[in-house]
């Protein structure tokens, strides 16, 4: 079944090029022009994931994005046309999966959508890990702490998933960027330690396990 992608942009040429190209790739394609109709299409819409512009009249990509992530957990790709670290980093806190800086090309933007899909619906080969009161559940993409199942989106779960897999072996920010991200990732290390922040604040310091720091290093998945 194809996939089925939102555009949103105040932009209607860019709106209307990325449809061309998307549809030409085998896509569905909604387009929105603003937040208040990006929230619409998405309650009405059965959607794969979303492309969010974030400077737009009105309620811009950051309030859209909240609002969005106060009931699902659908990937977002977010569209800019700064360049700041914080504007990358306060998508990527809010919840988006990915960005990417205008002027793009196209075909960049498919290929950033099409490696947020695969993470997002993870590999059968995968399997599920488990620590005390920790479930990584690879085939649902689920994690549960205490019994209780915890939100987190795709890119949150597959570095989870990552440091986990190899408990405690130590990772650069880069190696974690490379292996969770995609050797053509353009990012940066903030972008690890953004989501690094997120999965702490959703998994507290455990008596036998912890994602831990490694000053000067990375990080690691330590089991005590």
């Amino acid at each position: 079944m194809e996939n089925r992608i939102l555009i949103v942009d105040d932009d209607t040429n860019i709106c209307d090029l990325l449809e061309i190209y998307l549809e030409k790739e085998g896509y569905k394609v909604y387009k929105a022009h603003s937040g208040v109709d990006a929230l619409k299409a998405f309650k009405e819409k059965q959607l794969d994931l979303i492309v969010l512009d974030i400077m737009m009249p009105g309620l811009d990509g950051y309030e859209t994005l909240r609002e969005i992530r106060k009931t699902s957990q659908i990937p977002v790709v977010m569209l800019t046309a700064k360049g700041e670290t914080f504007d990358r980093v306060l998508g990527l806190e809010l919840g988006a999966d990915d960005y990417i800086v205008k002027p793009f090309e196209p075909k960049e933007l498919i290929a950033r959508i099409r490696a947020v899909l695969r993470r997002y619906k993870p590999q059968v080969q995968k399997k599920t890990i488990e620590y005390k009161d920790l479930i990584i559940d690879a085939d649902s993409f689920i994690v549960i702490y205490n019994g209780k199942e915890l939100e987190m989106p795709p890119r949150e779960f597959e570095l989870l998933y990552y440091l986990a897999s190899n408990p405690n072996k130590v990772f650069t920010r880069d190696q974690l960027l490379y292996e969770v991200w995609g050797y053509d990732y353009p990012g940066d290390s903030r972008t690890v330690d953004v989501h690094v922040k997120r999965i702490r604040e959703k998994l507290p310091e455990h008596d036998e396990w912890q994602i831990k720091t490694v000053w000067g290093v990375g990080y690691k998945f330590e089991v005590k």
